[in-house]
């Protein structure tokens, strides 16, 4: 049994994470740690847990007694953390902030459909961002094949739970509820990341990634709208996708157009093509708590300790 412990316990992503590993068949939840909640049952702030276990939160950090830490802070207080404390070097960490997504400190990229061979060598995993995943996994075969010539073109909706559980004026239900914005355009935290993730592949890319971030009127998912010039005729480009997927324990290439309900519960992403004239049309949908964030986590722990990829993430859909 891997065991783990959970740093910042209370979010969205520790939630999802707390789901996921409670009915791992190879994970034993040590500890979860919460200042705020120390002594108070995890169903009492994640309600669904209610029937599933009876661990509590606690302020310690039993850190000698887990193999594997996930830990769920807010953006730049991962780092914190671990220059305030000496995590053991048998201990494999997964880092689910963006602090580490630029691979510092010894951190590798946890995309598994782009750096799966070095996951499995990894210590230290820095999960990617939810916009990011389904970004990426819309843009990576192109870039596998040095075809991303010329500017990217995205528009991307995101639901509310992108925004973290603390309500905001723009995140609680009365401004939300009927509601679309843009956000951040052509500016977006995790263009970094995703323009990192494409040189990879193709050094010599140098255009812009023209991203529109679009606040959804729904709970959970992202839809990314891609496109970009393509000289591939529509045959060649699914050729050319399945191809890149086919060993991929998530990814998958559809014939048809996609519903977001397709992907949503699930660690699945999908990707839908079509041909436009020169413009390859990449449609790419992802659940961004779980591809996006804590299902993707878990996608990597497996790889880490050698397990079965898939291992605790055969999800339902949410479809009605």
């Amino acid at each position: 049994m891997i065991k783990i412990g959970i740093i910042g316990g209370a979010g969205y992503t520790a939630g999802e994470l707390l789901r996921l590993l409670v009915h791992h068949p190879q994970a034993e939840i040590v500890f979860v740690n919460s200042t705020s909640n120390a002594g108070n049952k995890l169903y009492a702030v994640h309600s669904g847990l209610i029937g599933e276990t009876e661990l509590e939160f606690t302020n310690e950090l039993p850190l000698d007694a887990i193999d594997a830490l996930f830990i769920c802070s807010a953006h730049g207080d991962s780092r914190k953390f671990l220059d305030a404390n000496t995590i053991p070097s048998k201990v494999k960490i997964i880092d689910l902030s963006t602090d580490f997504r630029d691979e510092s400190n010894g951190f590798v990229y946890g995309l598994p459909e782009l750096n799966k061979q070095r996951i499995l060598q990894a210590n230290k995993i820095a999960n990617p961002g939810c916009f990011a995943t389904v970004i990426e996994l819309a843009l990576l075969p192109l870039a596998a094949n040095g075809l991303l010539t010329n500017e990217v073109h995205i528009n991307a909706i995101t639901g509310s739970t992108g925004a973290g559980v603390k309500p905001s004026s723009t995140s609680h239900f009365s401004w939300r509820n009927n509601n679309i914005s843009v956000y951040k355009a052509f500016e977006h935290q995790h263009l970094k990341e995703i323009t990192q993730s494409i040189t990879q592949l193709q050094p010599s890319f140098g255009k812009a990634i023209n991203f529109i971030p679009v606040r959804g009127n729904f709970a959970r998912g992202i839809f990314a709208s891609v496109y970009t010039d393509c000289s591939l005729s529509l045959e060649e480009a699914k050729a050319l996708y399945k191809n890149y997927y086919k060993d991929a324990a998530f990814t998958f290439v559809t014939d048809t157009n996609p519903d977001l309900k397709e992907v949503v519960n699930t660690n699945k992403c999908i990707v839908y093509l079509e041909k436009h004239g020169d413009k390859l049309l990449i449609l790419s949908c992802g659940d961004n708590l779980l591809k996006g964030a804590s299902g993707q986590a878990v996608q990597n722990m497996n790889l880490l300790f050698g397990l079965d990829e898939k291992m605790g993430l055969n999800l339902k859909n949410i479809a009605f």
